[in-house]
């Protein structure tokens, strides 16, 4: 393995059932880094107080999304005081998972999803990012055999997840999720895992020269 590409920070981004967090981890585990992504949701709740269940009702959802929850099911626990004034919206969760992006990101590491790609677009750090995406034929394979249900509901449950994640990034970034040119490296994972960790690794080596 080439000198130096294990300093990098890697940033993935991926479509609903495309293998992307499969792909991470396999990655993490090649370059022998830590590897984040509902992770992250942990850490921001031990860092800030808040419950995790609150993160996790705001994860990479639509800016409505978390309104919809506290009225539908009213106010989850805190771990601390009951300070739900300043804390419940969904901008103050997204700064707190931002700076714990940023916090993770000063070493390398490999972050999936959560924007971590423009949050860390103008920081000094090595990194790249990447976004998986792959066929809607098998993407609804993946997630009808992943959850044991038929090709309609995966289909639907794509559509759902696919347009909860574009809404956040669009949101916080200003720019549209998936668009080639948002990140330095795109592809389909058709591929397989292995092939496409060797790509990305390959890309970082290219990176040094």
């Amino acid at each position: 393995m080439a000198d130096k590409i294990t300093d990098f920070v890697i940033t993935i981004g991926r479509e609903y059932g495309s293998y992307g967090n499969e792909i991470g981890k396999a990655l993490a585990e090649k370059l022998n880094i830590p590897f984040y992504d509902k992770e992250l949701l942990k850490m921001a709740a031990q860092e800030s107080g808040i419950s995790e269940e609150l993160f996790m009702q705001a994860d990479e959802k639509p800016i409505n999304s978390l309104l919809y929850s506290i009225v539908a099911h009213g106010f989850p626990a805190y771990a601390g005081a009951n300070q739900y004034n300043s804390y419940l919206t969904n901008d103050k969760l997204f700064n707190i998972q931002a700076e714990v992006v940023r916090n993770v990101a000063e070493k390398p590491c490999v972050i999936v999803g959560r924007c971590a790609d423009d949050i860390l677009a103008n920081s000094d750090k090595k990194f790249i990012s990447v976004f998986i995406y792959a066929s809607k034929q098998d993407r609804i394979r993946k997630i009808a055999e992943e959850y044991n249900v038929s090709e309609k509901e995966a289909n639907d449950m794509i559509k759902k997840v696919d347009k909860s994640r574009a809404s956040y990034y669009e949101f916080y970034t200003n720019k549209i999720w998936g668009d080639s040119v948002n990140y330095d490296l795109c592809f389909n994972s058709r591929i397989g895992i292995e092939r496409s960790v060797a790509l990305i690794t390959d890309y970082l080596i290219l990176m040094q020269k």
